[in-house]
């Protein structure tokens, strides 16, 4: 095994090419119980990022260890192709669609990009590593992907869950397009918060309905107050919401416009006055909120009549109790409105600028109006307080900028009309989240979230390719067939097929005649949403639902929740057994990354530094559960470790020159102790591998291992094993023992490492002695360790008692090393006083005590005869005496004997090298 790890990965990529070893693979496993872990798809867009790589690589652990359990497990890589964001690039190099290009030009354009970040980005996750059906990836924009997300549509037509509605949905300025909600995230953003006059159309009527003093009900204009943070959605307004429960105060207070009469919610009184900084008032009525569903309210500078209504969606928590409602900006708003019979009103338009007909604000940009607005209400009189508030506000996750909220017609997936919520969290409940709080993430997620709009006004999409009668609205009659009509021309066309369809050329002239196509994109959740139903169900040797999906924890909100959705429209089941997520990368401050701080970790750089091993490593010693903390300084770490795992290999492997297994293999009950116990320590770490790959906890394997590798190898076996290597008889019993036992723990030890070191563990595999597959990764876990006998003399415990003897005794002859009295540790000779039960498994050993200890000679005393000479240890019942060996040093063994020179023929040799030399051997039975 050499070093260069970077370098030696292409190579080693380049004859797993000409192997075809995925191919091998499948055949090697064809027949066996599957495991379907079915690929998220990563957006076709830009060089993968580390979380990319970490993503791939837990996959590819996985698949790889379940290969070693004996399944079938295929993975096949896909890649989300559609939508907005390489429309944004293609428009850089192109212009807008219908500009400069048509927009049948630029679907083509964006095809030829996607396909571009494809290859890119298959190059550097198969640099990764990272194994599966690599020439026969699905893609999103594949002709027959595209029929199959049409009749994927279909199926949910048919099904009852899709309809058309006006409904406030968010809406990106920049996009001109509806988002999903899985397109929305939070910031921060500082908006104008006011509070603002409704006044009462009949005071009289309105103090009718309160409870008054017997001293009437005050004197002044009667007003609602109503707070709201966005100004520029008031010249929608068409109610003001109460809550049925809440009380609700009429106060008499000295304002700026003399003696008035506010209308709030009793329990937010006081903090409304102190926000006003009214200190005079007094409270002249009071009722609960039904008491006033019903009574008009004057729009503040609109000349129209607004009612109360009620509804649940009315807090304490900030503002006055009082909830301006515009159903057209507000989902809260048009679900209540809809009770009442509210109209949907929506003065914007997709650019984010109010209508020509809209009185007062035509053609101004939203945001912009706010301070307008403010102006009109002063004007008006309806003005009480203009601040500033800063609170989260949700943003376009593309651009980065504030979105809105807007009633356009849309299509949507009802979660209530056939059912689908409750069908929906009746699934999650069958499904094993990992970790448990995904299940209650999810649930909470689809018991709150609004109706799914699927319909996007985009150029680069799969169509909604439906027909709409021109004068009722009604969908056609034959939807289901047409679909399927439109289905089949995509699929040898591509969607390209539906946008040149005239209706006649489906309808013929006259049905034609009555019917518009519709021109609206699906949205490219439901692209990726519906993959179990064009890839799980449509290729050969998967199936639905899968045995695992494997994304970031945002996906719950994504691809978990889209996948969840279309599974249950069309079967009535969700198509994934289980579901597994992972965190997201941090750098070492814990902070995000990003190129502007200067933090961001390339993959495509530490494989070409380090090498993909260590980016696999990282991932898999990492609890990918939480945050994952990613460094330079992280990933040289990680090398040093790496090296440690590569050192014990390689030095295995060189001492297994001139073993081979099919001559030279010895029976475990021929071993010597110290070898079968060896082989009983892997036989049990295995189970615990095995166990802790099976339960995706690969930092469990990796710290195992390690240890196994450090402290039971590397800080003892390996050690003491030396002295027989190198002085035995190369074909002697003790040396073909070790070899033995060395050769059993390499067998199983590269398929430890085979999941998450592959190109190490290849090369280790090809390192190994006896004939074997060509790879490893057609290997299934080694069945050839072996446990200690019941009867065996030197046990488990005796073993560990001798480990924990050789560690106690270890600061005993630093200090003799330090003083000057030894060099090695064989220049020592040791006396060891012992309780009586370490005493008894200390003398199992015999003279061979002193090899595992690796001094030159060890005296057993009982513990009552320790002497005041002697060191304590740490080890109860047991003190150590170091004695400077006064024998001659044998040039061989460099054990001190008192035999040396007393041989003729090796006068600088111990008797046992004179043996070894000469004679026979030696004969070793324990270590």
């Amino acid at each position: 095994m050499k070093a260069n790890l970077a370098q030696r990965e292409p190579e080693m990529l380049k004859r797993w090419e000409s192997l075809d070893v995925y191919s091998r693979i499948r055949a090697a496993r064809a027949g066996a119980p599957q495991f379907i872990l079915h690929d998220g798809p990563p957006y076709a867009n830009g060089d993968i990022h580390i979380g990319h790589a970490v993503n791939k690589v837990l996959k590819d652990i996985i698949i790889k260890s379940h290969t070693l359990d004996g399944m079938d497990a295929p993975y096949i890589p896909g890649w989300d192709c559609h939508g907005l964001p390489i429309e944004l690039q293609v428009e850089k190099k192109k212009g807008k669609p219908g500009h400069k290009i048509t927009a049948a030009e630029f679907r083509v354009a964006c095809r030829e990009y996607a396909a571009k970040q494809v290859d890119g980005q298959r190059r550097d996750f198969q640099r990764l590593g990272v194994f599966g059906d690599w020439e026969k990836p699905y893609l999103t924009m594949d002709y027959a992907f595209e029929a199959g997300i049409i009749r994927a549509l279909g199926q949910i037509i048919a099904n009852g869950h899709v309809q058309k509605g006006e409904k406030p949905v968010h809406w990106c300025i920049d996009c001109g397009s509806a988002l999903a909600e899985a397109e929305v995230e939070y910031a921060d953003k500082q908006s104008l918060a006011i509070d603002v006059r409704f006044p009462v159309v009949d005071p009289t009527a309105f103090a009718a309905c309160a409870n008054t003093s017997p001293n009437g009900c005050g004197a002044g204009a009667m007003s609602v107050v109503i707070w709201t943070t966005t100004p520029w959605t008031l010249p929608a307004n068409q109610a003001v919401a109460f809550n049925a429960e809440l009380d609700y105060v009429i106060v008499e207070a000295q304002t700026t416009h003399g003696k008035e009469r506010l209308i709030v919610a009793e329990g937010l009184l006081k903090d409304a006055m102190d926000r006003w900084d009214i200190a005079e008032y007094r409270v002249v009525g009071d009722g609960r909120g039904i008491a006033f569903e019903g009574l008009k309210l004057k729009h503040p500078f609109y000349d129209r009549e607004v009612p109360i209504i009620v509804g649940e969606h009315v807090t304490l928590e900030a503002g006055t109790g009082a909830v301006h409602t515009a159903p057209g900006h507000g989902l809260e708003d048009y679900i209540v409105g809809l009770r009442y019979g509210l109209a949907v009103n929506n003065p914007v338009g997709g650019d984010g600028r109010f209508l020509p007909n809209t009185p007062l604000f035509a053609g101004e940009n939203v945001f912009q109006a706010n301070a307008h607005v403010v102006e009109v209400l002063k004007a008006h009189g309806a003005l009480l307080l203009e601040t500033r508030f800063t609170h989260s506000y949700p943003h376009c996750w593309r651009h980065k900028t504030p979105i809105i909220f807007r009633a356009t017609p849309q299509w949507f997936i009802s979660m209530n009309k056939a059912g689908l919520r409750d069908t929906a969290l009746n699934e999650i409940d069958k499904v094993n989240w990992l970790p448990e709080w995904g299940q209650s993430r999810i649930e909470g997620m689809v018991r709150g979230r609004p109706d799914w709009c699927i319909s996007r006004q985009r150029t680069w999409g799969v169509p909604i390719p439906l027909f709409i009668h021109k004068t009722t609205g009604e969908w056609h009659p034959r939807t289901a067939e047409l679909l399927e009509l439109v289905a089949k021309r995509v699929e040898k066309h591509g969607i390209e097929a539906w946008f040149e369809l005239h209706p006649r050329d489906l309808l013929g002239d006259e049905e034609g005649a009555h019917y518009a196509k519709i021109t609206d994109t699906l949205d490219v959740w439901f692209d990726s949403g519906v993959t179990h139903a064009c890839v799980l169900e449509q290729r050969d040797g998967l199936h639905s639902p899968a045995d695992l999906y494997l994304e970031g924890s945002d996906q719950h909100r994504g691809w978990f929740q889209s996948s969840l959705m279309t599974s249950v429209a069309i079967h009535g089941c969700a198509p994934y057994r289980q579901v597994l997520t992972h965190g997201f990368t941090v750098d070492a401050k814990g902070e995000k990354m990003s190129k502007s701080k200067g933090n961001v970790v390339s993959p495509q750089t530490v494989m070409k530094t380090l090498g993909a091993d260590i980016i696999r490593l990282w991932v898999a010693a990492t609890d990918y559960r939480t945050e994952m903390t990613v460094s330079d300084e992280i990933l040289n770490r990680t090398a040093d470790a790496y090296r440690r795992l590569r050192n014990t290999a390689r030095f295995l492997l060189a001492n297994l020159n001139g073993f081979d297994p099919a001559i030279h293999l010895i029976a475990p009950e021929a071993m010597l102790a110290l070898d079968r116990w060896v082989v009983d320590r892997a036989a049990q770490l295995q189970i615990e591998i095995i166990a802790a790959y099976q339960e995706y906890q690969f930092h469990v394997v990796v710290q195992k291992v390690q240890q196994f590798c450090v402290i039971d190898l590397g800080g003892f076996y390996l050690d003491v094993i030396k002295d027989r290597q190198y002085t035995t008889p190369t074909d002697s019993r003790a040396r073909r023992s070790c070899q033995t036992a060395m050769f059993h723990l390499i067998e199983a030890m590269s398929r430890w490492l085979a999941p998450i070191l592959s190109f190490t563990a290849d090369e280790i595999w090809r390192e190994i002695p006896g004939e074997r597959d060509e790879t490893i990764f057609t290997a299934v876990w080694y069945d050839k360790l072996f446990t200690l006998a019941a009867n065996e003399l030197l046990d488990r415990e005796c073993w560990e008692q001798v480990i924990a003897v050789r560690v106690a005794i270890g600061p005993a002859l630093e200090a003799a090393r330090k003083a000057g009295h030894i060099g090695s540790s064989l220049d020592a000779e040791i006396i060891l006083y012992c309780n009586d039960t370490l005493l008894a498994q200390l003398k199992r050993l015999g003279d061979e005590l002193r090899f595992a200890l690796i001094v030159s000679e060890v005296k057993l005393l009982p513990l009552t005869e320790q002497t005041e000479d002697a060191n304590a240890t740490d080890l109860d019942g047991l003190a150590v005496r170091v004695i400077s060996s006064a024998h001659p040093k044998c040039v061989r063994c460099w054990h001190h004997r008192a035999e040396v020179g007393s041989h003729a023929e090796h006068p600088e040799l111990c008797g046992r090298c004179a043996e070894n030399v000469s004679g026979v051997g030696e004969l070793r039975q324990f270590a």
